[in-house]
């Protein structure tokens, strides 16, 4: 496992927690779909730049 990849994995689990955060503060639902996309690609790009996929 490279940096980079545990960079990523680490963004996106601190978004979920921002996102979990979001909802019990009821914050609008926009931000917290746009803060799960970003989530969602953080945690897709670092399991995919892995090494174990070689």
């Amino acid at each position: 496992m490279n940096s980079l990849s545990t960079l990523l994995i680490v963004v996106g689990l601190f978004l979920l927690g921002g996102i979990y955060s979001f909802v019990k503060q009821k914050m609008p639902k926009g931000l917290i779909v746009l803060l799960s996309i970003g989530a969602g690609m953080c945690l897709v790009a670092g399991v995919l730049r892995l090494e174990v996929w070689n």
